[in-house]
């Protein structure tokens, strides 16, 4: 069983709060089985609410660690849609060491620092999967696999689960839906929104027209040219072990999972409102496309014609918004994916 504490500030605020803001009260931490260590997040519910929810939607940050303005992003969502009374909202937090983010570097001001015993990783190694840096050496798939088993546990009302990323979160999903060890128990849903790169699972990569709009078929380039380009995170050759599945396992579990992609529509350039400095320049991200929106629609031709053709996946383009989960999570355009079907 996860041991758990609800909330680590004092619950000094009115049960509301956690549905409006990323109030302090709303921080809360929970032990994974094994881990050594702590994971926080944002959670819209305290435990002892008399009515369960039936939905939950686990909101992914991105490479900042702005796990406040992502859960608050996810807030809106549910309140746009009418849906917060019976959705449950998580913002988990990957932290990073105190002195990262005190230099600035992938931290938002408002999220707290790392204190000790929390589990630590790197900027970076959190989103694909990698173990911790601190406490005993857990994945962080591992860890969301042990979160939610909690969130299952503590409200055995939950019919679904979706766990959405926006940016590196977006990168974090795509990435962890084919490895999770989750049973299945409740109904798991995921959305992938405006990922810096994916994960194929075959060595092709798209071709595009000229002016580098659309999609005009598949080849499998010259790897050479770009060794890292099939490896891990990008490909699925030399698959860490502690992930724990096979290259066709991954593939095949993927390919069968319920999955939505988002693309904000402006989210196409390197102009302001796009993070163009943060988005992956390597050989074998660029070998997926020039910018995040021509990379998401490449990704989801690949899926539907490639990956899992049965499944028809399309990316939602979310009009007038940039690289902002404040604007693509609470769209009209979104909600379907985000919030799921009624129970």
């Amino acid at each position: 069983m996860c041991v758990a504490s609800w909330p680590v500030h004092a619950a000094t605020a009115d049960a509301s709060t956690c549905l409006n803001s990323a109030a302090a009260d709303c921080f809360r931490s929970f032990t994974p089985p094994g881990a050594g260590g702590a994971l926080h997040y944002y959670s819209s519910l305290d435990p002892d609410a008399p009515a369960g929810p039936t939905r939950a939607l686990i909101a992914m940050h991105g490479h900042s660690r702005d796990a406040n303005k992502t859960f608050e992003a996810a807030l809106r969502t549910l309140r746009n849609a009418n849906a917060l009374g019976d959705t449950l909202v998580i913002a988990p937090l990957f932290q990073v060491a105190a002195d990262k983010a005190v230099a600035g570097r992938c931290n938002t001001v408002g999220v707290p620092v790392a204190q000790p015993g929390d589990l630590l990783w790197t900027c970076g190694s959190w989103l694909e999967g990698a173990r911790s840096a601190s406490g005993n050496r857990v994945g962080s798939f591992a860890v969301m696999d042990a979160l939610v088993a909690d969130i299952a546990q503590r409200w055995p009302s939950l019919r679904t689960i979706t766990v959405a990323g926006f940016s590196a979160g977006g990168q974090f999903v795509q990435r962890y839906v084919a490895f999770t060890q989750h049973d299945g128990k409740p109904a798991m849903r995921y959305v992938v929104a405006d990922p810096s790169t994916w994960l194929y699972f075959d060595p092709v990569r798209p071709r595009f027209s000229a002016d580098g709009a659309s999609v005009t078929g598949f080849a499998v380039p010259d790897a050479a040219a770009c060794p890292q380009m099939n490896r891990w995170k990008y490909g699925t050759d030399n698959l860490p072990a502690w992930l724990g599945r096979t290259a066709a396992q991954a593939r095949q579990q993927y390919a069968q999972a319920d999955i939505s992609y988002l693309e904000g529509a402006l989210d196409s350039n390197d102009a302001k409102g796009t993070a163009y400095r943060v988005l992956d320049k390597s050989c074998a991200a660029l070998a997926q496309g020039s910018f995040r929106m021509q990379r998401g629609l490449a990704y989801a031709e690949y899926d539907r014609k490639l990956l899992a053709p049965d499944k028809r996946r399309e990316v939602v383009v979310v009009p007038g918004c940039a690289h902002d989960v404040a604007c693509v999570f609470p769209s009209e355009a979104a909600r379907a994916a985000l919030v799921g079907p009624s129970r």
